[in-house]
């Protein structure tokens, strides 16, 4: 075997190897999941290179680099304070959901006119409408395969699930229909891509979730277990869980593999809206109509923090990329910025008229994207 070159992988963190063998190129990753200020890259080095027979001593001291500039990366925007950028009316009925592209150049929109449009964030122009479904489009995704030091492959596939109990694939470069997902009984009203986004989970009001090939458009397995209407679900970074939140005010873990349920967590007096895992997995959160988040480990499912401040439902909750904090989005007009470990409120983000539906970090952590019923999109840096 021989080393061809060494990617970065920024959230989670890691390191991609390029090696040859037999002629054939391949890929392997090592991950980093502990990395942090703190960590003695040194010893971390000589660790890996115990384990790893491509990290030979002549590697050493570009290894050693190449985890530094990670570590440093990391740490980049972990305490950043959020301004608002940029205001955007997108649509002549009111939004449903929005979505930002990997590296933050595009973000998408839904709507109750049936149709989503695809715009560039720092222009704020308007670069694809996206017609087909017959309801209200209400769940929105990008594919967003990981970003390495030496490239930055932009999101390929755009998936819209709609009040029509249809998913549809897009090309993003071109606006055009890809597949179309049947097998929902009722509305769509959440879906996410795997981390190498060659699968896709979707969520519906028919209490099931469902996992798509997105290669082919065929349903993998169906995971039944709710007894109401699904309100999240999506995949951990691995793609080994998939976590789904529902208005039975319970949320779930599977295994992404065999479809079984691994762990039922309660604590929220109301429906569950919406759930999320760190960029690690070691994380996941939840959010409430009863005006509360909570934080968990993954491992141990223990209760960590809760988040208490919002006046209203918290409709939308995510993690930014370094896992030290967590955006929610609220019923109360607001936007909040919390502390993933003590549940301290660090900002709140105020503007919209009416309330806010959806919010996302972009992939580095230094931009955030809310949603309103006020029938604007504002972002904020």
């Amino acid at each position: 075997m021989k080393l061809r070159c060494l990617l970065l992988r920024y959230y989670p963190p890691g390191i991609m190897l390029e090696y040859e063998k037999n002629g054939e190129l391949k890929m392997k990753s090592i991950d980093l999941l502990d990395l942090d200020s703190s960590t003695d890259v040194s010893a971390l080095v000589k660790d890996i290179q115990r384990v790893e027979p491509l990290i030979t001593a002549s590697k050493t001291e570009q290894v050693t680099l190449v985890i530094r500039r990670l570590q440093e990366k990391l740490g980049q925007y972990s305490n950043h304070s959020f301004h608002l950028f940029k205001v955007l009316r997108a649509h002549i009925l009111p939004l449903t959901n929005v979505a930002l592209n990997k590296s933050g150049s595009c973000f998408i929109t839904g709507s109750y006119d049936r149709t989503c449009k695809l715009w560039d964030t720092a222009s704020g122009e308007e670069l694809h409408t996206l017609e087909g479904h017959k309801n209200v489009v209400y769940a929105i995704a990008f594919n967003n395969p990981y970003v390495c030091l030496s490239f930055n492959p932009q999101s390929t596939l755009v998936a819209t699930g709609s009040m029509d109990t249809t998913v549809k694939l897009w090309d993003v470069q071109n606006g055009e229909e890809v597949f179309t997902l049947t097998g929902h009984s009722a509305e769509i009203i959440s879906l996410s891509f795997n981390t190498s986004g060659n699968r896709i989970v979707t969520g519906s009001l028919d209490h099931t979730v469902a996992v798509w090939d997105t290669d082919t458009g065929k349903k993998v397995y169906t995971l039944i277990g709710h007894c109401a209407e699904i309100s999240s679900a999506l995949f951990n970074w691995d793609s080994s869980l998939i976590l789904t939140g529902s208005m039975d005010k319970t949320c779930m873990l599977w295994d992404a593999t065999s479809g079984k349920c691994v762990a039922t967590l309660t604590g929220h007096d109301e429906k569950i809206l919406d759930s999320c895992f760190d960029s690690t997995g070691k994380l996941f959160a939840t959010s409430s109509v009863d005006g509360t988040a909570r934080v968990y480990h993954t491992a141990t499912r223990k209760l960590i923090t809760k988040l208490e401040g919002h006046e209203g439902e918290v409709s939308k909750i995510s993690f930014n990329p370094q896992g030290n904090h967590l955006l929610t989005g609220s019923s109360d007009k607001t936007a909040r910025i919390w502390d993933a470990q003590t549940g301290q409120c660090l900002q709140v983000l105020e503007g919209h008229t009416d309330e806010i539906f959806s919010c996302a970090f972009n992939y580095q952590g230094n931009m955030v994207i809310t949603g309103s019923r006020d029938n604007t999109c504002r972002i904020w840096c």
